[in-house]
């Protein structure tokens, strides 16, 4: 007997560059600002409210499309932030973290030779989903060195097969933060079009420097054709949990639904149930973005006297730097070396493009305790 032959869906796929720099962190004992998650507790009274939905009886399979408790603080959320009106019943559905929403998003509505864009630098999982699919992504840059998007390039790669677009804000891995007047041209880029939006927004609570996250769902134009994505478990600091949620109008939730349904049915129960509750408290994600903007800064002034050169953070929990002052490597050959010689793991931005694009950027994550931080500045200072 012998193993059939498969023939891969994803041939190009491989194991991921965070799993691979993790590893590499564990295996040399280095400080781990690579992969994007905190090693820190999430708040004692989130983890009471589990113990006691458990203890309340809340065991068994919740409603396909989520919690109506989770739904409705959710679209409370929404409506007192960005002051739009979703439909908790029809318009709402909890998943099993936002890399499944933005999956089941994307079987959902994209059909064998639909186009989708892309902005690179992007999330790993998005053209994967495409693929799966049966759609081809359709790559489009960011503004090398600043990551702005430019309305020319993603107009010119605007086709009759175009389905959907993906955007990222704020954006991983570049910690930019889309502006108003951004938004304004992409609502006026899609207006005369069918094509879909995929907002992907798990990061909207991690703003800085006093701004606001601008939610496809303050735009009429874009909140009509959109699906929002948002996560529990970035806001929360409870990325294990894998739960988040996906806003869309009503069309598209019924088609978003009945692919939901079969891929996952549904999310955990008791956890649902704690949300709902924690929700009710509005403080821990109002005061998110203090909490990380002191994480940002601390990293930002342990790194100033470096030779590596910060770029803007605006928004998530990213910072990137510019390497080309400290080597010559490339980013993924520096990110190596940095993690086996000086003790500490980051990520190249080149893996975040198709094309291995090197900029001599890589990204690390600060959402990590201030005694990690400190660990990694000391190591980093001296570059």
């Amino acid at each position: 007997m012998s193993t059939p032959q498969l023939i891969s869906k994803l041939p190009q796929v491989g194991t991921t560059i965070f799993t691979v720099m993790s590893a590499l962190a564990l295996e040399h004992h280095a400080v781990n600002l690579g992969q994007g998650f905190p090693d820190f507790d999430c708040d004692p009274a989130l983890i009471a409210a589990v113990t006691q939905a458990m203890q309340n009886g809340h065991n068994q399979y919740p409603p396909m499309a989520g919690v109506a408790l989770l739904r409705e603080a959710v679209a409370t959320k929404i409506r007192a932030l960005y002051a739009y009106e979703y439909c908790h019943n029809s318009e709402i559905t909890i998943t099993a973290g936002a890399t499944q929403a933005i999956l089941t998003t994307i079987l959902a509505v994209v059909h064998p030779g639909d186009e989708v864009i892309v902005l690179e630098p992007c999330y790993d999982s998005y053209v994967p989903n495409i693929e799966l699919a049966g759609g081809m992504a359709v790559r489009v840059p960011l503004t090398p060195g600043t990551f702005r998007p430019d309305f020319k390039l993603i107009g010119s790669a605007i086709s009759p097969k175009t389905r959907a677009i993906i955007v990222n804000s704020p954006h991983n891995p570049s910690a930019t933060v889309w502006t108003d007047a951004e938004m304004l041209q992409l609502q006026a880029l899609l207006r005369p079009t069918d094509i879909l939006l995929i907002s992907d927004e798990v990061y909207e609570h991690m703003v800085f420097d006093g701004k606001s996250h601008l939610s496809a769902s303050r735009y009429p134009g874009l909140a009509e054709r959109a699906f929002i994505v948002s996560s529990f478990g970035k806001t929360f600091h409870v990325t294990g949990w894998k739960v988040g949620y996906v806003a869309a109008p009503h069309a598209l939730t019924q088609e978003f639904r009945k692919v939901h349904q079969f891929n996952v049915f549904t999310v955990n129960t008791p956890m649902q149930h704690a949300l709902a509750h924690y929700l009710s408290n509005p403080s821990p994600y109002l005061t998110l973005p203090d909490f990380y903007q002191q994480k940002r800064d601390m990293f930002r002034a342990g790194l100033a006297s470096s030779r590596l050169r910060l770029l803007p953070c605006e928004g998530s929990y990213f910072q990137s730097v510019d390497i080309s002052q400290v080597s010559a490597l490339s980013e993924a050959e520096f990110c190596t070396w940095l993690t086996r010689e000086v003790g500490v793991a980051a990520i190249p931005t080149s893996a975040f493009y198709g094309n291995g694009f090197d900029q001599h950027i890589v990204r690390f994550c600060f959402a990590k305790k201030s005694h990690t931080l400190e660990r990694a500045i000391e190591k980093l200072q001296h570059l």
